[in-house]
């Protein structure tokens, strides 16, 4: 009992102090759950390594518990309509992966039954880490994102043949054939059917093994459409929490259960009834329940993977193992690469899918494990395909600070690129054409005017020319782009630019040009306003005011206001925050915060009472008209 309250500590105290660390130098939370499973393992000695593989194993339920949480993300028709990139993208990594692992394993004297089995080992990348790290860089449904998740899903399903497969490579003595012709394939640890629970299809001949898979899998299904609104109707009536949570965990550790019973992928059996449970009412009850144990088990499976790491071995023979590693790595990059090419991914897209993919992943420890107990690797071969797996999860976050770097030259390169020239010039200079822009843009085209639009975003101008829409690619606060835009002889400028600083920026330059010009900006908050008022804009527009006022509106409305009422307070509020505005404008110091002016606080404050008691005042007048009617 000591013992384990010990390492349960250890490891807490490894999170807590590694992973906040790691994250404030940029490096991310997998990194520093890797660093801090290197420093209490081997490094300190804290755990022996076959408790790390105890450990590893424990926390592979973090894996299990966020691919269920992705099923619940994925609506089935939208799981349907990845089936291309399910069989194509991420089929075709796996064949050329495989394949040219293979064959470089046999040019350097192994066995073509070793070869293969090193290819599908390592052609498996890191469900854990690239999902966990796309999650916290926010790049998860970005083009490369949601391609590198379908080669992930592929991966993960492809686990299962090569699971069928791997017995039959091997070249000692575990492989025999029983009396029914089925093949005895010994112990499968890599699942738990022998060691850490009874199968159901141990001993069964080829198609009763393949009618109790499907029956698993169809038992899921059914139980994920037809049980778990009346279980969940069920424990809704207690009205306690903690009962939600137990159903939660019970739906992901059963389902586990059932899938190593019947040898089949945890993860992939948990991921299906989150696909299934994705329209169901009670989805975002399973999210809330399961997201802490999943993000711990993951930390957790993270410093197993560094607490696993042979350090022995590793110090043997470092140059060699290191650049196996960096080799693989490369490889898989560049198959990575010229699959992203096939596929047309772009620029951006297909280095993050590169980079995100190139290492080998938690799967592949699994068939190692696998491949040894059945004889297919030597235990002097499987120990550095450990070792390199376990390195190249270390190098991944590296990579993506790689990417990172590319990503943001890839900006500049578009933003160095030459302006366009500007062969057309309206009354009406639209400058920025993000989400508020836009609206501004297609409202005053649709009523018959004209406009010459500027933005320094590439990709928006091109998009905006695909929907029939003139626009000029350049950064708007560059003088000489506006006096080509017709700055001189424009009578309306619209700014509406998504930085603040650029935008109190060209403001001050098109008054410094014109007194005469109609200065429309778009402004982040009250602070803003008042630096825009100050640089000379005629009319500004709080990006949230109007949106905010509408769904205050709405409130009133569903609190028993008429529609009358509602809309004249509307009104009331929105001409004494015009008027408040500049009267504060007066009182506002650029150089002091607003929570530090006296003044402008005293005078807030009175401005707001004022409100206040006029409009209790219209109302009762506005109420005493209907009643009197």
């Amino acid at each position: 009992m000591d013992g384990a309250l010990t390492q349960a500590v250890i490891y807490l105290a490894a999170m807590v102090v590694a992973v906040p660390l790691a994250r404030r130098l940029g490096l991310g939370s997998v990194l520093g759950y890797l660093l801090a499973g290197m420093a209490i393992g081997p490094l300190f000695g804290m755990i022996q390594h076959s408790e790390s593989a105890d450990l590893l194993h424990f926390a592979e339920f973090g894996v299990v518990m966020m691919l269920f949480l992705i099923g619940l993300e994925l609506d089935p028709r939208a799981l349907w309509e990845m089936r291309h990139k399910l069989l194509g993208l991420g089929g075709l990594q796996i064949t050329v992966t495989a394949a040219a692992i293979m064959g470089v394993a046999i040019w350097a004297g192994q066995s073509w039954q070793t070869g293969l089995a090193l290819g599908m080992i390592l052609s498996l990348s890191s469900t854990a880490v690239v999902l966990q790290t796309l999650s916290e860089k926010k790049l998860i449904h970005t083009g490369g994102g949601r391609a590198s998740f379908s080669v992930l899903l592929t991966q993960d399903i492809a686990v299962i043949p090569m699971l069928a497969i791997m017995p039959l490579l091997a070249t000692g003595s575990k492989l025999s054939l029983n009396p029914d012709g089925s093949i005895n394939r010994g112990t499968d640890a890599a699942h738990g059917t022998a060691a850490h629970g009874a199968s159901l299809v141990a001993g069964l001949p080829g198609w009763g093994v393949t009618l109790v898979t499907l029956g698993a899998v169809a038992a899921i299904i059914l139980a994920g459409v037809f049980l778990t609104r009346p279980l969940f109707r069920y424990i809704h009536s207690a009205n306690m929490r903690e009962i939600y949570t137990a159903v939660s965990l019970l739906i992901v550790i059963g389902i586990a259960l059932l899938m190593n019973a019947v040898g089949l992928s945890p993860a992939l059996g948990t991921f299906l009834a989150g696909v299934v449970l994705a329209n169901s009412e009670f989805r975002h009850e399973l999210e809330s329940s399961i997201e802490p144990f999943k993000g711990l088990l993951l930390g957790l499976f993270f410093i197993a993977v560094g607490a696993g790491i042979n350090f022995t071995v590793l110090f043997r023979d470092p140059l060699t193992i290191v650049g196996l590693t960096v080799a693989l790595m490369i490889l898989k990059g560049l198959i990575l690469y010229v699959i992203g090419r096939i596929f047309k991914l772009h620029k951006r897209a297909q280095w993050l899918f590169t980079l995100s993919l190139a290492q080998a992943g938690e799967f592949g420890m699994v068939l190692t494990t696998f491949s040894l107990q059945q004889g297919v690797l030597s235990s002097y071969l499987g120990e550095r395909v450990l070792l390199v797996i376990a390195l190249s999860l270390l190098f991944t976050p590296l990579f993506f600070m790689l990417h990172d770097y590319l990503r943001a030259k890839l900006s500049e390169r578009m933003e160095d690129q030459p302006a366009d020239e500007i062969d057309d010039q309206q009354k009406i200079i639209i400058a920025g054409l993000g989400r508020f822009g836009q609206v501004v843009n297609r409202l005053v085209q649709a009523s018959g005017f004209q406009t010459t639009v500027l933005d320094h975003d590439l990709k928006t101008i091109q998009l905006m020319r695909k929907f029939g829409f003139k626009g000029f690619f350049g950064d708007p606060t560059r003088p000489e782009l506006l006096h080509a835009a017709g700055i001189d002889s424009a009578r309306i400028l619209v700014i509406s630019l998504d930085d603040p600083a650029a935008a109190t920026q060209l403001v001050k330059y098109a008054r410094s040009l014109r007194d005469d010009l109609f200065i429309i900006v778009r402004a982040r908050d009250r602070v803003h306003v008042y630096e825009l008022y100050k640089a000379g804009a005629d009319k500004i527009v709080r990006e949230m005011f109007d949106s905010s006022l509408r769904a205050g509106r709405y409130v009133l409305e569903e609190m028993g206001f008429s529609e009358y009422d509602a809309a004249m307070t509307e009104q009331a509020y929105y001409q004494h925050d015009r008027e408040s505005m500049r009267v504060l404008a007066e009182l506002w110091e650029p150089n002091v915060p607003v929570s530090e002016n006296p003044a402008y606080i005293e005078r807030a404050k009175m401005l707001d009472k004022d409100f206040e008691a006029a409009l209790v005042t219209q109302l009762d007048q506005n109420r005493k008209k209907n009643s009197a009617a």
